[in-house]
């Protein structure tokens, strides 16, 4: 699943010392067109790795628009709609819950918008207004309805793009394969979305970089902008300085607004949300780079259990910080 890559966050793990490095378990590979890296404590003697690959391919075959016949591409080239697996319809409700909070500013039906601009699954072709305005016509999630596991819609020409959720689902995903083995210490990261429970090899909580906003698409420059402590929590980061392009001189960026069909302009360079879940703080964070660091404040201020940091550029050009009342508690001083 070549789901879009968003900022890769630095871990930064302190081992106290080679005995305690060694009870925890690193896991690395590759997955969704990205990089995963996975740490944990093992309660018992047993081989995780099966059964992490097992998950993870499961979430690739049902939401990966890469592949034909998954359960999302088959519902995209449907007329009217499939029954869809427990993993897909999982994935749709959380859509479909954060379309309503954010005035539809996260939007899975964007498939289409995202092809067109060479972000998606097939290669960019010549792009006109008319295009856009055509295919603006076929966006919207009020135009997909699940009924039990039937996922249907109102218009043949909709296609469901889960880039933006599914990913942190993954890690989700992986999260409870570890609890479920008993695991309480582990870090699960995918493409720098992360889910952390207990403590870190040092026995305090995880600890993530928060990176300075620099167009970088090899992320060969990884200065910090800021040091986050974590447990029990995921955290998504999405901003617009490593997936974008170039063309006569202009930047254009991955996240596409549902309500204009063009990448988004504003002053807003990234977002990084934490919640109780990868899933939602994924799709959270895609929302927030879609409405910009006013509405986003008020959005994410008024729901429980999520809170936002935003790196923005100021009238003058300079980046400034700007967080939610609670995220301050995760900030390392």
């Amino acid at each position: 699943m070549k789901i879009k890559l968003l900022l890769v966050p630095i871990i930064l793990l302190f081992l106290s010392c080679q005995e305690q490095a060694k009870e925890y378990v690193k896991i690395e590979g590759t997955i969704f067109g990205t990089y995963y890296h996975i740490i944990y404590q093992p309660t018992k003697n047993t081989d995780l790795l099966q059964p992490i690959s097992e998950a993870l391919n499961a979430v690739d075959w049902s939401l990966s628009t890469y592949k034909d016949t998954s359960i999302i591409s088959s519902f995209n080239k449907s007329a009217s709609g499939i029954e869809i697996d427990s993993l897909m319809k999982v994935v749709y409700l959380a859509g479909e819950d954060v379309y309503k909070h954010s005035n539809g500013a996260f939007d899975m039906t964007v498939g289409a918008l995202v092809n067109e601009w060479g972000f998606g699954f097939k290669k960019r072709d010549n792009i006109t207004d008319e295009k856009i305005q055509e295919l603006l016509s076929h966006v919207g999630m009020h135009q997909v309805t699940l009924k039990d596991n039937f996922l249907s819609k109102t218009d043949a020409a909709i296609k469901l793009d889960a880039a933006a959720i599914a990913k942190g689902f993954g890690v989700d995903v992986v999260a409870n394969v570890l609890k479920d083995h008993g695991v309480n210490n582990y870090m699960v990261e995918i493409g720098g979305e992360i889910c952390v429970g207990g403590v870190n090899t040092k026995g305090v909580k995880w600890r993530v970089g928060i990176d300075k906003p620099i167009d970088d698409k090899l992320a060969s420059s990884r200065p910090l902008q800021d040091i986050i402590s974590i447990s029990e929590v995921a955290l998504a980061t999405s901003g617009n300085y490593r997936n974008f392009y170039i063309e006569d001189g202009k930047k254009y960026a991955h996240t596409i607004s549902p309500f204009t069909g063009y990448p988004v302009q504003h002053s807003l360079l990234s977002a990084s949300i934490i919640a109780p879940n990868c899933m939602l703080a994924d799709a959270y964070a895609t929302a927030c780079m879609v409405m910009g660091v006013e509405e986003s404040m008020q959005m994410i201020e008024n729901l429980s259990g999520i809170e936002a940091y935003f790196i923005y550029a100021d009238a003058d050009g300079n980046n400034q910080v700007k967080y939610t009342s609670g995220f301050e508690e995760y900030i390392v001083k």
